[in-house]
């Protein structure tokens, strides 16, 4: 089709861009708290549990933003909803700084939640729709997509130990961190402008290329008539798949969801309660985020050629390895093994589902999938950080809390193995 050959460098410098917006959903949305945790709850007294529950309240606002994804891109286009989105995200992220209560930071990160969901199914549509444009290379620009996350990490990891630290002495120094990732956001949305005209671009041509086809269409019934011969209506055909076909998928998807974030949670106050300095942490998040980055071309393979479940399994079995190694030994190699496995892994889980869809639904029905994934994805993460929480208030504090992680993501193994592919 005329409309889709641009240069492969413009396509791969679309999805580079359009990985700021994954940084912002979930590298900084979401992820940056776990840097905040110890200080916060610190300063402000919490319980793992009430810690814990803020990023449940992240996650219910996430999954409302999935479910309400959908309709906002049918109403005012996906690359509209990415721009608002981060744009809305950076807002909820700067008034976090303002608040020491609970409950109005609970409010925020809920808030921010919805914001990210937005970002995240509609980058999500956007990267599938990129991808479709090189065949060849759809599971490299999926993974550039989803591997933005580490961008995100990475800043975290370097900007927030030290913001952290220049503030310590002040009351609440903590809220500096906040505003300083909202800025960051602001600076992101700005960037994604260029991206988004793109999509509206080559939307806006392809939709004048189906009008040509159908006034050309038109034109061959008028002169077939004007023949004398007969003519049969066309007939348009669209198979809907039930979205339950992929159940074996999304209920190993949502122990992803159960498992992953009970560490990306917890992880860094682990490591400060076993007495890690600042510096080696910000090594051990930024290992992290350079593993997610590096993971676009890692799995970019497994994703291209698994059309059912199995890559969601195999990542799923590594991810419980990378999650148990903090809860069994304090080595400081097997823990940079864990950060470097984790990161390496965690974000294409996200990527093989979005492939899933992509392999096994039509078009027509890729927002509703990557939907129906994300909804699933939000609701294991309600689920994951107050339970974790409350584990680690207990007997066996955050060591036993990990090794509940670990166990959900194995079972999140198990049933994502049966997943076959669909016959569209």
């Amino acid at each position: 089709m005329p409309f889709l050959t641009f240069p492969a460098g413009q396509g791969l410098r679309v999805a580079l861009v359009l990985s700021l917006a994954a940084a912002v959903s979930l590298g900084i949305t979401r992820f940056a708290y776990g840097m905040l945790l110890p200080p916060m709850r610190a300063d402000l007294g919490w319980t793992y549990t009430m810690a814990g529950t803020m990023n449940t309240a992240n996650a219910v606002g996430y999954l409302l933003g999935a479910l309400s994804a959908p309709w906002l891109m049918r109403r005012f286009t996906a690359p509209h909803v990415l721009v608002a989105g981060t744009l809305l995200a950076g807002g909820f992220m700067a008034a976090s700084g303002f608040f020491t209560g609970a409950s109005a930071l609970m409010l925020q990160r809920l808030l921010a939640g919805v914001a990210s969901a937005w970002v995240f199914v509609a980058g999500g549509v956007l990267a599938a729709r990129l991808s479709t444009w090189y065949p060849r290379h759809s599971g490299l620009l999926l993974g550039i997509f989803y591997g933005g996350v580490g961008w995100g990490i990475v800043l975290s990891a370097v900007a927030v130990p030290a913001i952290l630290q220049s503030h310590a002495h002040e009351p609440h120094g903590w809220q500096w961190a906040w505003w300083w990732l909202a800025l960051v956001c602001v600076g992101i949305t700005v960037a994604l402008v260029w991206p988004a005209r793109f999509f509206m671009k080559k939307e806006a041509s392809a939709l004048l290329h189906q009008v040509e086809a159908a006034i050309k269409v038109e034109n061959l019934a008028k002169n077939a008539i004007q023949a004398g011969a007969p003519v049969q209506p066309a007939k348009a055909y669209v198979a809907h798949v039930p979205l339950s076909l992929l159940g074996f998928a999304l209920a190993g998807y949502t122990c992803f969801g159960v498992g992953y974030i009970g560490y990306m949670t917890f992880v860094i106050a682990l490591l400060r309660d076993q007495g890690v300095s600042v510096g080696n942490i910000t090594v051990f998040y930024g290992l992290l985020g350079l593993a997610v980055v590096a993971s676009s071309r890692l799995w970019a393979g497994l994703l291209d050629r698994a059309r059912g479940g199995g890559a969601l399994a195999l990542l799923n079995a590594l991810l419980g390895v990378a999650t148990v190694l903090p809860a069994l030994t304090t080595a400081w190699p097997l823990m940079l093994l864990s950060g470097a496995l984790f990161g390496g892994v965690f974000l294409s889980v996200v990527a093989s589902t979005t492939a899933l869809v992509r392999h096994n639904l039509p078009v027509a029905q890729w927002p509703a999938g990557i939907s129906a994934f994300t909804v699933v994805f939000a609701a294991g993460q309600i689920v994951g950080p107050s339970m974790v929480g409350w584990i680690a208030d207990g007997e066996g504090g955050l060591t036993r809390g990990l090794l509940v992680s670990a166990v959900a993501l194995w079972v999140g193994t198990a049933l994502a193995w049966r997943q076959q592919p669909l016959r569209v």
